[in-house]
């Protein structure tokens, strides 16, 4: 089984996605022994938003200049590691009521016709499904318990909505709210968040939708 890591906070140690999405890796491999793992760490290794030069995989043009041979050697290279992988643990913190740039330009790089996605007659098609994908959310601010908090909120939302797209039905998301909003919150939130992540590694797959 290949599990892929994928980490998006901007602060380092301090990132409270950052220490949950190694718990919940953790978790994952006890509950499935002999896991493989493989770690992206889009802050470190930042993938570039596209551009020009990164349009073939849509345009279906091939490269003519060394640029674009390696913007589109980079696409390559991450949606067959996504593809490649059966699990899935993303680290997506709120960043001004959305996702990090950072991940947002990695779902850019995957959402590939005819790689993860098609349009048929009926409409699009997911061509990634058959993943288990474990999404950790963190928010500084309470959102997911009143309607005008969930209108603010862009990250889950949009996220179930791109990997629903991708075919992806098997989507379990672990929250930490609150987390800058004192002491005995923040405990609050990562107790929640710990409890929530034993299930997510441990709960039988979801099947996939006829």
């Amino acid at each position: 089984m290949q599990l892929l890591h994928i980490d998006s906070a901007i602060t380092g140690d301090q990132s409270v996605s950052r220490q949950l999405t190694a718990r919940a890796v953790q978790a994952w491999v006890s509950a499935h022994p002999g896991t493989q793992v493989q770690q992206l760490d889009l802050a470190a290794s930042v993938v570039p938003h596209l551009s020009a030069d990164a349009l073939g995989f849509r345009t279906g043009q091939a490269a003519a200049t060394e640029a674009q041979r390696q913007e589109n050697a980079l696409s390559e290279a991450l949606v067959s590691q996504f593809l490649a992988a059966d699990v899935v643990v993303m680290g997506a913190p709120l960043y001004n009521f959305t996702i990090p740039t950072q991940l947002k330009a990695w779902i850019d790089r995957v959402a590939q016709a005819g790689r993860t996605f098609t349009y048929t007659e009926q409409g699009p098609k997911g061509l990634a499904g058959g993943k288990t994908v474990i999404v950790v959310l963190t928010r500084g601010g309470v959102y997911s318990t009143s309607e005008g908090g969930r209108a603010m909120e862009h990250q889950e939302s949009y996220l179930k909505t791109v990997l629903g797209f991708f075919g992806i039905t098997d989507v379990r998301f672990v929250r930490a709210e609150g987390v800058a909003m004192g002491p005995e919150a923040k405990a609050k939130a990562l107790e929640t968040a710990d409890s929530e992540i034993r299930v997510a590694a441990n709960q039988t797959a979801v099947a996939e939708a006829a």
